[in-house]
């Protein structure tokens, strides 16, 4: 993604989007949307990971550009270039450390969203062109940007296409960005094969990656090195408000021995065998979507018109549920 000297985005997902509006033309330049870059998608950083990251100021911007899109306000806009400046450095890995990551709960950065926001210059920012902090930190205002699982949401479906366009089924992407609708608020789909090809290949994302196996063991292995160096005040928690280079400067730079062992298992392409510490069951959480459709002038939900998905959607859920034994 780039911006060039006439404010022209050119995105991996969507081309190129004019940016015109002042506002967000100062918070993309802000210090905290800008931290963003320096924090990978996937909470742990592309040496010590098996899937090659983008920014969470990637997705951030593409949010943003998807409401655009979609013909979101322009606070709706906002609210999407903000929503993810909470995330801590190492984005989930953050909730496996401070908070039930590891019994699949992954939503840290929403506890502390208002009060990070407040510490920022965006509130100043806000106040200058006139908007509402209040109102832009409430994401019940905004049913674009942000929605309950199993419904689609402009967040939920920014960071699965750039999966799609990046490994898993690049070839379906344009169709699902043509068959998008906002349809009185909600985003929705148009057509019913776009539809389930676009919930199928969440769950592959699901099952391949985020509730994987791999992802689960190095999510262990990462949040336990930086539980050690917690301990033993390598870090401290307000580093993990900063950038990963910040924290990894100090963090690879340890002379802790548990924490070197760690990092060089992480680095392997593939992890094959990872002792057994206490025999935890470890859970990821379980991510899927249950789109609805435009039929016959009404929505209805994929599963209502395709059985055989709702028989997907369990079969998924029950090899999440398994977890992994750790």
């Amino acid at each position: 993604m780039t911006i060039n000297k006439n404010v022209v985005i050119n995105d991996k997902i969507y081309g190129k989007i004019k940016i015109k509006e002042p506002i967000l033309l100062e918070l993309l330049k802000s210090p905290s949307i800008l931290r963003l870059k320096n924090i990978s998608q996937f909470g742990i950083p592309d040496k010590y990971y098996h899937f090659k990251n983008f920014s969470r100021y990637e997705h951030s911007v593409g949010v943003m550009i998807l409401l655009k899109k979609l013909g979101a306000t322009l606070e709706e806009q906002i609210a999407g270039l903000l929503h993810d400046v909470s995330v801590l450095t190492f984005s989930h890995i953050a909730d496996w450390v401070f908070a039930s990551g590891r019994e699949g709960t992954e939503d840290y950065h929403d506890t502390i969203h208002e009060r990070f926001i407040k510490k920022t210059e965006i509130p100043k920012i806000l106040k200058k062109f006139k908007f509402s902090l209040e109102r832009i930190l409430n994401e019940e205002n905004f049913s674009l940007l942000e929605n309950k699982i199993p419904d689609l949401c402009a967040d939920r479906v920014d960071y699965s296409l750039r999966e799609f366009k990046d490994w898993l089924n690049p070839n379906i992407v344009n169709n699902c960005i043509k068959e998008l609708v906002n349809y009185n608020g909600e985003i929705v789909f148009s057509n019913q094969k776009i539809a389930f090809d676009f919930a199928v290949n969440f769950l592959e994302l699901q099952n391949k990656h985020w509730g994987g196996q791999e992802a689960i063991i190095r999510y262990h292995l990462f949040s336990k090195a930086l539980k050690i160096a917690l301990d033993e005040k390598i870090l401290l928690k307000k580093d993990f408000y900063k950038d990963e280079p910040f924290i990894l400067n100090k963090f690879e730079d340890a002379q802790d021995k548990r924490i070197k062992e760690i990092l060089k298992i992480l680095k392997e392409k593939k992890i094959k065998n990872v002792k057994s510490d206490s025999g935890q069951k470890i859970i990821k959480k379980f991510r899927y979507v249950d789109p609805k459709i435009i039929s016959n002038g009404k929505l209805v939900r994929l599963s209502k018109l395709n059985s055989e998905f709702t028989k997907i959607i369990n079969r998924y859920r029950k090899i999440n549920k398994k977890g992994l034994i750790i």
